[in-house]
Parts: C-alpha cells; structure tokens; sequence
C-alpha cells in the first residue's frame, strides 16, 4: 500500500504517531518530545482512551491513535461470536471518538468507518483487526492527501523568503506546506509561539519544520505583538480543531489573541483545514476545559504558590471577522461563504 507520509519528519511519519502491532498500541509521548523519545504502550483500548485524553498525543495525533484503539479493541475481543465482537466494538467506538469533547465529531468519523471495516470483514470470514488496521491507514492517506492539496494551496500565499507565524502544531498541513515549497523551490522561514501550558509549538511544530530544513524562530507567547511589530512577519497561518459553517474557527487557546494582534497589525490570518459539515454555527463548537493544575505548574515543578488558582481553556474560538481566508483541498474560502464547500461532492477527509 503507498503512502502518502514520504519526506514527512519524524513526528509525522505514521509508526511515529500510534501504531498497533501484535495486541499493542504505541503512541509517541508528545508531551515530553523532543527532550525524550517515548512510546506509551497500551494493551487496552481504554487505555487509549485514556492518553488520549492525558494529550500523549494531540492536534492530529489522535485521528490515528482512534483508528489503532480499534484495531486493539478487535484484538481484545477476537475468537468471540460476531455479535459480541460488533458490540464491543461499538462501545470501543463511543469512548475512542468521546476521548476528548471539542474533536468527538471527527474522531467518530474514524471510529465508526472502522466499525463498519469489521462488520464487513466478519461478513466475509477475514480478520477484523487487519480491518480496521488497514482501514486506519487509508484514512491516514486520505488526509494527508487531502491536507497535501490544503498546503499546496497555502504555499501559494507565502512570499518568496517570507515569514510566517504558526500557532500551537498544525501537523499535517505543516509538512505538507513544506513539501510544497521545496518542490517549487520556496524559501521561507517561521516563527512558532511556544503555546503553553504544554509548549507545543516550541517542542513539536519547531521541531517539524527545522526537521524538514526551515528556519525556524521559536517565540514565547507574550512576544507575538513584538515579533509582528519587529520580525517581519507576512502572514498567521493555524489549523484549526473545528471550522464551523458559519466561518467561526476553534483551535488551541491563545489563537485568538493572534488574530486580534494580526488584524491590528494589518498581517492576513490563514486557517487550514476541512469545515466540519455538522457544525452549523460557533453554537455547535463545545470549548474544552481541562485539569486548571497543567497550568500552575511546568513538568511537574509547581511554579506557584499553594493558594493560587488558575484555569485552563484547551481551546479559544476565533470570528470570522478576524480571519482572511480558510485555506482547503479545494480552494480559499471566505469564512463567510464556506457553505459553498459543501455544494460539490465532498473529499472524504477522514
């Protein structure tokens, strides 16, 4: 089977994400990348659940850990009657796409597609785990197929030598926008906010992009406005966790204050990514809040003192007043129009 993961860096390749092998799922340990090299190892699907959940792995990490939970799923219940299996593989569905709430629609889309790969396997007499495995795989090539043809389109709106600013870690578009400049030859070079609490853009995104031979800038997120005012930067480029039909965008907190920053600066704010088709209106788009303690503290050393608070907002959603084009497989769209999406056959992302 091709795959569409050539010339990624290490962090994109697809053994590097999760992968399940022989009643095992490993997933890369993201959290603490690029000072350590680790895999989790998960011989239950809820523990899968579960570090999915922890952010062992996250952005697009968890598209793939879903579909190999499945397959994990399928192995844990194997020699069982079909109708057991299926409804197990049922529940293994519900709780791998309900891991986390902001994203459930998308990781459903996974889950259920490999729900309906071991339907049809146990109809045939084949293995439902090589199934869903295979499965999996096809829909990690749709998406960096698809996501490849979003690059294409946002290398395009990069200047020759130019420099862009990213927010938290797009991924996918990163290394296929990259890819896209070196075939035509484009030099640019990046600035990455750090995105705290869990340093995203600094430890993954950087790490992608000077992987890959960019130059790479890595700024911390009180220093966008001087970085905007001072660096030269062309454009705000993020992707986004959802993209809702009305133009409103979520994507990891602090995204927000970027596209307020940009607009006053006059600098074009890019989103990248597929709009989600059940996602009406920003009143569809559920914010995230997560354990308020990942804040007060940095690897485990506690940075305030016992009494003080915090929280801790995994997301923030950005208007489309604040957003100058959503950059697709199938073109630019205005955040106001990207209904239109949807009137043509749609690429099957997931």
């Amino acid at each position: 089977m091709e795959r569409m993961d050539y010339d990624m860096p290490f962090l994109l390749k697809y053994e590097n994400v999760a992968w399940y092998d022989n009643g095992k799922v490993r997933i890369l340990d993201r959290r603490i990348y690029p000072t350590e090299v680790r895999f989790v190892e998960c011989t239950d699907y809820k523990e899968v659940v579960q570090a999915i959940a922890d952010m062992v792995t996250q952005s697009a990490g968890p598209y793939t850990a879903v579909g190999m939970g499945m397959a994990l799923a399928a192995w844990q219940v194997r020699g069982k009657g079909s109708s057991e299996q299926l409804s197990f593989l049922k529940q293994a569905s519900f709780e791998l796409s309900h891991a986390r709430p902001t994203t459930a629609n998308r990781y459903g889309k996974i889950t259920e597609n490999c729900y309906h790969a071991a339907e049809k396997a146990l109809e045939t007499g084949a293995n439902p785990v090589e199934a869903i495995r295979d499965a999996t795989i096809d829909s990690l090539n749709r998406r960096y197929s698809t996501m490849q043809l979003a690059g294409d389109q946002l290398e395009k709106l990069i200047p020759e030598g130019g420099t862009i600013l990213t927010q938290c870690f797009a991924e996918t578009v990163l290394g296929t926008v990259t890819r896209a400049a070196k075939k035509n030859g484009k030099s640019f070079r990046v600035f990455c906010a750090e995105t705290r609490p869990y340093l995203q853009g600094a430890r993954l995104t950087s790490s992608c992009f000077a992987g890959m031979g960019i130059d790479t800038t890595v700024v911390t997120d009180n220093m966008i406005a001087y970085s905007m005012q001072h660096e030269g930067i062309d454009l705000y480029t993020s992707a986004a966790d959802t993209i809702a039909r009305d133009g409103h965008i979520a994507n990891k907190v602090g995204s927000f204050q970027i596209a307020i920053l940009a607009k006053y600066f006059g600098i074009p704010y890019f989103v990248t990514g597929v709009p989600d088709s059940d996602k009406m209106s920003v009143d569809d788009i559920v914010i995230e809040m997560r354990d308020p303690s990942q804040v007060l503290s940095f690897q485990g050393v506690r940075t305030t003192l016992p009494e003080v608070k915090a929280i801790y907002p995994a997301f923030d959603i950005v208007p489309p007043h604040l957003i100058s084009g959503v950059v697709t497989d199938k073109g630019v769209y205005v955040p106001y129009l990207l209904n239109s999406y949807f009137d043509n056959e749609v690429r099957m992302f997931y």
